[in-house]
């Protein structure tokens, strides 16, 4: 068995922003905390994100003067949830929405970390609820020197964390990258120097930096072999690798798994994500170590069909093809299509993803594969896209006609012709009646006009390419109650053992309430799970 280690009350098992917000609170309440990392570097997958964080009713839109509630929030999930989630998920969004602002006010209280509100709006902005503004928000910069010997074993990001969330939205980064760099380069030589990132670099600098204050320890290339659990089947320690030696760390006060999701795991995401795939935008840690671990004690586990799932470019990532998540989607001169030839979302909705990804009863794919097609123009539109397309040579096809564009694609000539005839006419008219493209708060927000986008597709040559799913984090994994307990599938409490981010069964699922919709929960239920330890009575 190896070694034990004795002095720890918790053990957290990833040091993404779920298990750094739970580790932080944990050990600003008293706790003695250990996090274990599998990975040679901190931060997981929100290390590497754009960092927008959604927290409704936030202390920092309060100051600005914006008016938001806790009642309002509520009202918004519930209008913009999936059909029939609400029976088993208002629970946990109302847990959410009442810790969220506390959580967030918790870490500008005890990290680095300033957050700012971010211009956008909420994606359902018109639902019951929703908020055109002050629900977002995402750090400033941060040096990597914060941390110390930690620093170089921050993750790094395919993003261009040199320029915060809200210099990348008011820049235009991805159509304008030359002149973005050229307006901020003192700013950008300034943090540079500095080995500063905004963003994801900015976020779990500021976490770590907090847990490390607070006396978390970080266990690094550590991984998490087996749940210990005594007599009364309570999670009593875990059992680590670390460099093939094993060691028992002791977790009397419990164990909270915030280790990411599946999605590298390719048995795990076949099985629950069938079909045409693109590509991953996550660290290749993210193996469903969490999952398999709550599994095999007897958690239940739920959600696992569901994932942050956007468009990504390819790019190259630790000397491998990688995933960038990007709009590129909704450029003018092109559409999407299934793999009938036909258009089957509003290229600028913001949960595409969840629309690419739509089942059929039995779980198979009801649009997959599906294609980009546009003509010579979308290719004009951005320099990154061109840079990133040429990492994945063969990916972008070409032809003179749509017949032979369609015939490179597998996709049915007909119906391609008539997809591309319709929006023509669409074009000319200057609405797009079947999907009401950019016409939404969050479209016109993101498309900068309606009329931007609608062009036509009718200069050779052509272009097409797949746009399958693109997984930037699975969201299945453990049950959970509203205090972030891991359950069995009898409803039963697992003592000692919690779950946050990833690496639960996420209330909110593939459709996305907010740009941030994935952060800001996944720090509010590691924030939870430690709320729920400090208050268990042992």
């Amino acid at each position: 068995m190896g070694t034990a280690m004795k002095n720890f009350d918790v053990v957290v098992l990833g040091s993404g922003s779920a298990g750094c917000a739970a580790a932080l609170r944990a050990a600003k309440g008293g706790l003695k905390v250990i996090v274990v990392e599998k990975s040679t570097q901190l931060g997981g997958t929100s290390a590497m994100s754009g960092s927008g964080v959604w927290v409704p009713a936030n202390h920092i839109a309060a100051s600005a003067g914006i008016s938001d509630s806790r009642e309002d929030a509520i009202r918004y999930l519930r209008a913009v949830a999936p059909d029939g989630w609400a029976a088993t998920e208002d629970g946990r969004w109302r847990a959410f929405v009442a810790a969220a602002p506390d959580m967030l006010r918790f870490l500008s209280d005890n990290t680095p970390l300033d957050f700012r509100l971010i211009n956008e709006p909420d994606p359902y902005s018109e639902a019951p609820g929703g908020r055109r503004f002050g629900r977002m928000v995402s750090p400033m910069p941060l040096s990597r020197r914060r941390l110390g010997r930690y620093g170089p074993r921050l993750r790094r990001s395919t993003l261009p964390h040199l320029f915060t969330y809200q210099e990348v939205v008011d820049l235009d980064l991805y159509h304008h990258p030359i002149r973005a760099g050229l307006k901020l380069w003192p700013k950008l030589l300034a943090r540079w120097l500095a080995n500063a990132g905004g963003q994801g670099t900015a976020l779990m600098i500021g976490l770590i930096r907090g847990c490390l204050d607070a006396g978390v320890t970080f266990a690094v290339e550590a991984r998490a072999m087996r749940l210990i659990q005594d007599e009364s089947d309570r999670v009593v320690a875990v059992e680590v690798d670390e460099a093939g030696r094993r060691r028992t760390i002791d977790a009397p006060r419990g164990v909270v798994i915030a280790s990411g999701g599946f999605e590298w795991d390719e048995a795990m995401r076949h099985r629950h994500f069938p079909g045409p795939f693109d590509r991953i935008g996550s660290p290749r840690s993210n193996e469903g170590d969490g999952q398999k671990l709550a599994a095999s004690i007897g958690a239940a586990l739920d959600r696992l069909d569901q994932a942050n799932i956007y468009p990504c470019l390819p790019t190259r990532y630790e000397g491998k093809l990688h995933g960038l998540p990007m709009t590129f989607q909704a450029e003018p001169h092109s559409i999407v299509v299934n793999r009938h030839g036909r258009r089957f979302v509003s290229e600028n909705d913001f949960n595409i993803g969840e629309a690419i990804d739509a089942r059929e009863a039995d779980g198979s794919p009801v649009h997959l594969p599906c294609f980009l097609v546009g003509d010579h123009r979308f290719l004009r539109t951005s320099l990154p896209f061109r840079w990133y397309a040429a990492r994945d040579p063969g990916w972008v096809k070409k032809a003179e006609t749509i017949e032979g564009l369609a015939a490179q694609l597998g996709l049915p000539t007909a119906a391609l012709t008539a997809t591309i005839e319709r929006w023509n006419s669409f074009c000319r008219d200057g609405r797009d009646p079947d999907f009401r493209r950019g016409e939404n708060g969050w479209e016109t927000y993101k498309a900068h006009g309606t009329a931007a986008h609608l062009k036509p597709i009718d200069a050779p040559p052509f272009i097409g390419m797949s746009l399958n799913r693109s997984i930037l984090g699975t969201k299945g994994g453990a049950r959970t109650n509203e205090h972030a307990q891991v359950l069995r599938p009898d409803g039963s409490v697992v003592a000692g053992l919690y779950a946050a981010g990833l690496a639960m069964a996420n209330p909110f699922g593939t459709r996305a309430v907010g740009a941030g919709t994935t952060i800001g929960p996944n720090m509010t239920w590691g924030y939870i799970a430690a709320e729920t330890i400090l208050r268990q009575n042992l």
